[in-house]
């Protein structure tokens, strides 16, 4: 490996690694929570990692097929409009002896016409590729934005207030339990799987130009800061009850 290539893998975010991190993630979660679905939700999170890492070979295939089909439809198009064109004049030429310059007007009308919708459906072959591979990278987007939410609703309830003022309970109340020490555990947790899913989401558009994509993932990250901001607050909140 020259030290360009070994400059690159640093400039990358590498799906084995953050595959690898979140497994780490998930046995910590289980051999200290073994009862609780957070667990599960990282598993969620590494099979959309697993997914983009074993699409992307494939899709970026799938792409290049769509993308020289596309690429010889807009071709074909192109050539098929020239010719009608030429053909056209052509016809008009030879037709027009004796013929007032206003009759042209038809003729010069279905040129331009027919320039319009060549160039529509060119323009529609060309942008196909990339409207697909946002669609597909936008799903997936989605799912991380709905597993964030997902995590947020694991620490909803995990108020270490409660453990400070402690209240009178109700019949209604929320029954904790958990001690101080594996709540602040359990919220660091979902800090970090929080960190993880946007940091996937960074993953999903790391070769994407596309605007809405990285508005997206842009959206994702401050959700995922949102969150995990939140949470330190009531790990700070725990420390003071300690």
């Amino acid at each position: 490996m020259t030290p360009s290539d070994d400059r690159g893998r640093y400039q990358r975010l590498d799906a084995g690694a953050l595959a690898a991190t979140l497994q780490r993630l998930h046995d910590r979660i289980t051999a200290r929570f073994p009862d609780r679905n957070l667990g599960r939700v990282a598993l969620e999170i590494g099979d959309v990692i697993d997914r983009v890492a074993t699409e992307s070979a494939d899709r970026r295939r799938q792409h290049r097929v769509v993308r020289i089909g596309c690429a010889l439809g807009s071709i074909v198009l192109a050539s098929l409009a020239v010719l009608a064109i030429v053909l056209s004049i052509r016809d008009a030429v030879n037709a027009s002896a004796g013929t007032p310059a206003f009759e042209w007007l038809p003729v010069v009308e279905s040129g331009i016409n027919n320039v319009g919708f060549a160039v529509i459906a060119i323009y529609f072959f060309l942008t196909l590729p990339a409207r697909l591979r946002r669609r597909q990278t936008l799903s997936t987007l989605y799912r991380l934005r709905s597993l964030a939410h997902v995590i947020d609703m694991h620490q909803l309830t995990k108020d270490p207030e409660r453990l400070l003022s402690a209240p009178r309970p109700t019949e209604a109340s929320v029954v904790s339990d958990l001690d101080p020490g594996e709540l602040g555990r359990y919220l660091d947790y979902c800090s970090e799987m929080l960190s993880l899913v946007g940091k996937t989401a960074a993953l999903c558009s790391q070769e994407s130009a596309d605007a809405l994509v990285l508005d997206t993932v842009s959206e994702i990250e401050s959700l995922t800061l949102g969150m995990s901001r939140k949470i330190w607050q009531k790990i700070t909140l725990l420390h003071a009850v300690g």
